[in-house]
């Protein structure tokens, strides 16, 4: 993809950083706001060893049964607040930063993600991105049921980005929902697949799979060019 017509969209979380470190700056929030009301230490270590298992859910809850304290729902329900809301420590991946330092000037950057819409500015504050990316989609804005697959993001960018779909290429992550509705609309997807990612689910039929596998960004220019030229 070269000059002005070619447009690049990037997904976020696990895409450009890695999700487990704002799990982890949320988890080190949440166990500070924690300790200070109740003088407890540790929650954020037990959820951390939680998020390293492999769970996804009711961390809080487990975590706070294993210091010994009820997880009654208004003290979870607080936690995730403090999680969502938390200003977050997080840096783009390496490879990501170098992309960005390098991008072409020519070609439009968007970006659409999903999640509750201020936790990811949030996350697209504290890495810079909002500096970074000329158009930026928060699909939670219209409503959870607006998440990814809906079109109506999709259907967004096409509409900015005045283009052709053949010149649209999405970045992304997560094959259960990322990349089926960009390629039935005629877009190239990418998959970044990270060592480190958290969601590691197959893509369920061949319409969910991306056209291009990659580790990382590093080699995105090239394999793009590859693209373009048939």
């Amino acid at each position: 993809m070269s000059g002005h017509e070619g447009v690049l969209v990037f997904d976020l979380d696990d895409t450009l950083y890695l999700e487990r470190d704002f799990a982890f700056s949320g988890f080190r929030a949440a166990g500070d706001w924690y300790a200070g009301r109740s003088g407890l230490q540790g929650l954020a270590e037990r959820c951390e060893a939680l998020f390293n298992e492999g769970r996804r859910t009711k961390i809080f809850d487990e975590a706070l049964c294993a210091l010994g304290v009820a997880a009654d729902e208004a003290l979870v329900g607080e936690l995730v607040a403090v999680y969502r809301g938390h200003k977050p420590t997080i840096t783009l991946a390496p490879d990501a930063e170098r992309f960005f330092r390098g991008r072409h000037l020519g070609r439009w950057l968007a970006m659409i993600t999903d999640g509750p819409s201020a936790t990811q500015r949030a996350k697209v504050k504290a890495l810079g991105l909002d500096r970074m990316i000329d158009y930026i989609i928060y699909t939670d804005v219209w409503g959870a049921e607006f998440w990814k697959p809906h079109p109506r993001a999709f259907a967004a960018i096409e509409a900015w980005a005045e283009v052709p779909p053949s010149r649209i290429v999405y970045v992304a992550d997560n094959p259960r929902k990322d990349f089926v509705t960009p390629r039935a609309r005629g877009w190239w997807t990418v998959q970044v697949a990270r060592a480190d990612r958290v969601h590691r689910g197959e893509a369920a039929e061949e319409a969910y799979r991306p056209h291009i596998v990659l580790s990382d960004l590093d080699a995105l220019e090239t394999r793009l060019a590859e693209l373009q030229s048939g």
